[in-house]
């Protein structure tokens, strides 16, 4: 009888689990609303080094960490980022300045090989909260170095992108839309330098 009982209870044991509900997986992209860059052809020479690139700790996890209340915070455990946070912003980031900028010469810092970039850029991601059905919020202050002779341009974008649905996809497109937003100043702060007198 104990035998039959133990039997039940795993049976019923691994019906459990098998409902539980799958996770899904979620991407950052780079913004295809950007158009690319109608800037002066020099910048398709320019080179820009991308890092490094922080995120706070409290969202350097594979759970989207969803924000509930000014002091509250869960972590869904069935919906995830598909790749690790910072070197998904990384990614995008690169593939996004590449696009305004005009120029293929944009790389990680880890996958640089180049030690004599134009242009390095430091993105300190100083907020990132998720509100699914409400709105992505993006805070990050982010420093350019013209390398040749070290003259910088230092700024801040924060910027709140409402999500169009209640969907951890339409939350990973807002993200997305917030980045866009943040690579442009870095854009116009590379462009401003360029110009600027050497």
């Amino acid at each position: 009888m104990r035998r039959i009982a133990a039997i039940a209870y795993l049976g019923a044991a691994l019906g459990y689990g098998c409902a539980a509900p799958p996770s899904h997986f979620y991407t950052l992209s780079r913004d295809t609303a950007t158009p690319a860059a109608t800037s002066p052809a020099s910048l398709a020479e320019v080179s820009v080094v991308v890092g490094p690139v922080s995120i706070p700790t409290i969202v350097d996890v594979p759970q989207i960490v969803v924000s509930t209340s000014p002091n509250e915070v869960t972590l869904d455990e069935f919906n995830r980022w598909a790749s690790p946070l910072q070197n998904n912003i990384s990614n995008v980031v690169v593939e996004n300045l590449a696009i305004m900028l005009g120029t293929q010469r944009v790389s990680q810092f880890q996958q640089s090989l180049s030690a004599s970039a134009d242009y390095r850029v430091a993105i300190e991601v100083q907020g990132f909260e998720s509100a699914p059905g409400d709105a992505a919020t993006l805070n990050a202050a982010w420093i350019v170095r013209r390398t040749r002779d070290g003259k910088t341009q230092t700024g801040r974008t924060t910027v709140r992108e409402s999500t169009q649905d209640k969907s951890y996809g339409a939350l990973a497109a807002a993200h997305s839309r917030a980045l866009a937003r943040l690579c442009q100043d870095v854009a116009d702060a590379v462009r401003l330098l360029d110009r600027a007198p050497r």
